[in-house]
């Protein structure tokens, strides 16, 4: 394609995006119309560019929450084998109940070991808030006492495996600020990268975190603790698999990088959506039990 140039000679010009004298007749378009064209066309060049641009913060949000939203349930029940690897290969074997209530963010849940014989009975009631940090209380029936777990020491070991007093909290969406980090895949799944960094109200012994969540059913893959630039503690979705309409995974596995153990924690007889009482989460309910 060719136009006049103001010598009255022609200089070849692109036709990808369609205009020209192809695009409007065999004759020369007008100055006019020619400027119409050219800033139509640069628009729509535009326009392209913005729907094709990195999405943003906005947009690592709306993945997170919709996330969350598609694990909605009124309750939850799950019976768990833990088994925590220490950094020689050795293999120690703890079980616990567990039973959730209530929507994301101001849930309350409680587990319970029932092997071996030195925790049977041990549990933790958590109360989740969607505006700052949980509170939380363990009883130890051994010892007939129950005391409320500090701010200070979330960032311990819950009776001996690897995740933290923190990691037994429930991730709610409103609680973290939000960053695309780029796409990867996570055992052959591709996936959203996204960096969460808590708010100021919540009280985290991480820093910030990376959270890989899949394309395909928003289900979680892989959590990564950050303290500072170091990563402390790496969390592992596997064994996915749709129950009752929800995408669970069957095996989370938390490694604490520092120590060079980890803990494998399996899901046995879930449940969602079963029968359970408010008067069951309470530090009464858990005592009596």
């Amino acid at each position: 394609m060719s136009r006049p140039d103001r010598s009255g000679g022609s200089r070849r010009s692109g036709t990808r995006w369609g205009w020209g004298p192809s695009a409007i007749g065999k004759k020369l378009a007008p100055p006019q119309l020619e400027k119409k064209l050219t800033a139509t066309f640069l628009i729509s060049a535009l326009l392209i560019v913005v729907a094709g641009a990195t999405p943003t913060a906005e947009n690592a949000r709306e993945i997170v929450a919709e996330s969350q939203k598609r694990t909605d349930a009124k309750s939850q029940r799950y019976e768990g084998l833990l088994q925590v690897f220490d950094a020689k290969g050795k293999v120690a074997d703890k079980r616990w109940t567990f039973e959730r209530l209530g929507a994301h963010g101001q849930s309350k849940s409680v587990l319970r070991f029932t092997v071996p014989a030195e925790v049977k009975g041990v549990a933790l009631l958590v109360v989740n808030h969607p505006d700052r940090a949980s509170d939380q209380w363990m009883w130890t029936p051994a010892l007939e006492r129950d005391r409320r777990i500090a701010l200070q020491d979330r960032s311990t070991r819950f009776f001996g495996t690897d995740f933290s007093f923190e990691d037994l909290e429930e991730r709610d969406v409103d609680q973290f600020d939000y960053t695309l980090a780029g796409d990867d895949a996570v055992d052959g799944a591709p996936c959203w990268k996204i960096q969460s960094t808590p708010k100021q109200t919540k009280s985290s012994q991480y820093t910030r975190s990376l959270v890989w969540i899949r394309k395909d059913n928003y289900a979680l893959a892989r959590i990564e603790n950050f303290v500072k630039d170091e990563i402390v503690r790496r969390l592992a979705y596997s064994d996915i698999r749709n129950i009752q309409g929800i995408w669970t995974a069957r095996q989370l596995e938390m490694a604490d990088l520092r120590r060079g153990s980890r803990t494998r924690l399996t899901l046995d007889k879930l449940e969602y959506n079963v029968p359970l009482k408010d008067d069951d989460f309470t530090l009464q309910a858990i005592r009596r039990q």
